[in-house]
């Protein structure tokens, strides 16, 4: 199977939405509205076109990432622009077979690309690491809200990006935390 990582255009938004949506039908730890918050990040102040990336196998669209710009905000009220990785989505039938973690380093190479320090993540704890991913506490970093540590993670794409940067994770309104 050739698979093929590139910039989502227009034309593949329908397309994404069955993906995503499907990809997180069965999950259990998740609000099942990851489809529509990927049409609502798309249309905020956070979205970077050049960070939504679809994975094409065969000519169709089996999977899609997603970063969007967010803030950590010191407890000096100082602002630090970062990513969130969310979501990350592959067609079930094509789970499994590593086009998750392409997209993941696809992404991350073209955050750092574009000058980006580090991406935040809230996720599965034996799944990121493999990543470089680090628990977020470890940076200093908080989310918004309760979840466990193991699920808070915090990558950096350039060294010691987060070196003097903590604080508290401000999403856009587009991920309708509040």
């Amino acid at each position: 199977m050739n698979v093929t990582i590139r910039t989502e255009i227009e034309h593949d938004f329908k397309a994404v939405y069955d993906v995503v949506r499907n990809a997180f039908k069965n999950e259990a730890y998740s609000d099942h509205d990851e489809h529509n918050l990927v049409g609502r990040l798309r249309r905020s102040d956070a979205f970077v076109p050049g960070l939504s990336l679809v994975a094409e196998a065969d000519g169709d669209i089996v999977g899609h990432i997603l970063l969007t710009e967010i803030a950590i905000v010191d407890d000096n009220g100082k602002r630090h622009t970062s990513l969130a990785l969310a979501p990350v989505a592959v067609s079930p039938r094509f789970q499994g077979k590593g086009i998750g973690g392409k997209l993941i380093e696809a992404a991350h190479q073209k955050a750092k690309d574009l000058g980006y320090g580090s991406v935040v993540v809230v996720g599965h704890e034996h799944y990121y690491p493999k990543f470089g991913y680090r628990q977020a506490k470890e940076f200093g970093i908080r989310l918004p809200f309760d979840i466990p540590d193991a699920n808070c993670m915090a990558i950096e794409l350039q060294e010691n990006a987060l070196q003097h940067i903590n604080g508290l994770v401000q999403y856009p309104q587009a991920f309708n935390l509040e």
